[in-house]
């Protein structure tokens, strides 16, 4: 029998958010640990709500939540409120959630259960505050991750929330920083992925056309979540950019990459969150990261209809 992947999600919902829950939540190849909440897209009173919606959507009460860090490393917050709603979550009308958030901080969570368990994949969809919050505060749970498979930056495909930078990084470079200085293992999947795998109407209407309630509002997620990016980037669809960290972890032939060094900058007002991407190898920095490049969207979309039609 093969091994459950053991993965803890770390998460800002946000529609793709949501849908990189589902997806996880879909796949028995995976042993959700637990979900961590940051702020990011939207306020983390709002994110830990929309967090325990999608949960109790994916019929998994069993699955703990926590909420962190309200706010990055050494920044004010900035939110994505014209992106994602007013919730975060606009689109489908959820119930209020019947799932109570865990006492425990998200950091506290973190570095207990990376001091006791061994192999565990971290999977940050938002910013990377919690994460590095708790490398910073515990350095010695490094040893016990096994990768951190990540969706945030770009380089070929530049930044969308300023010219350079991505939202997640954007949002706390510092923590962004201590996070690919820390020697762990990383897998990258930037915008440069993402920006391939668009919810297109075809796409869309066979998530509609599923048999439960996942599926159906699924769809009214990526209805609402890809009006924005239709407008800003004149494609068919919007990216769905979160999923893309999940499909990895369960079938990364669908991807193509290449180990690199990466260098976030910290300093700079014009590029403050970008992410140097050394693709061509250029420079004498470390490789430490695997940059994911290209994906097979087809392969991803049919992967994502498939495990979302498992769901209650």
């Amino acid at each position: 029998m093969t091994t459950k992947r053991k993965i803890i999600i770390d998460t800002d919902p946000g529609q793709d958010d949501a849908v990189a829950i589902l997806l996880a939540l879909a796949s028995p190849e995976l042993d959700v640990l637990g979900i961590t909440v940051v702020a990011g897209n939207v306020p983390l009173p709002l994110t830990a709500l929309n967090t325990r919606k999608i949960v109790e959507l994916a019929g998994r009460p069993d699955i703990p939540i926590y909420a962190g860090c309200a706010e990055p490393m050494d920044r004010p917050l900035v939110t994505a409120e014209h992106v994602h709603g007013r919730t975060g979550l606009d689109g489908p009308t959820l119930p209020d959630p019947q799932i109570e958030l865990q006492a425990e901080h998200a950091v506290d969570y973190l570095i207990d259960t990376l001091r006791e368990t061994s192999g565990v994949t971290l999977c940050p969809l938002g910013p990377l505050t919690n994460i590095a919050t708790a490398l910073r505060r515990a350095p010695e749970i490094a040893e016990n991750i096994r990768e951190i498979v990540l969706m945030g930056g770009g380089y070929f495909e530049g930044g969308n929330i300023t010219p350079a930078a991505e939202f997640n990084i954007y949002v706390d470079p510092t923590a962004a920083d201590i996070v690919f200085q820390s020697g762990i293992p990383i897998t990258v999947l930037p915008l440069d992925v993402t920006h391939q795998a668009l919810v297109i109407p075809s796409r869309v209407e066979a998530f509609r056309a599923l048999p439960n309630r996942a599926g159906p509002a699924v769809a009214e997620l990526t209805d609402f979540f890809e009006r924005y990016d239709k407008e800003k980037y004149g494609s068919e669809g919007a990216p769905l950019h979160d999923p893309t960290v999940i499909a990895y972890l369960l079938d990364p032939t669908l991807f193509e990459s290449r180990h690199i060094n990466v260098t976030v900058e910290t300093q700079s007002d014009l590029t403050l969150g970008a992410t140097v991407a050394d693709w061509w190898r250029v420079s004498d920095r470390p490789r430490n990261a695997t940059w994911v490049r290209n994906i097979n969207a087809d392969g991803f979309f049919k992967l994502l209809t498939e495990r979302i039609a498992t769901l209650p």
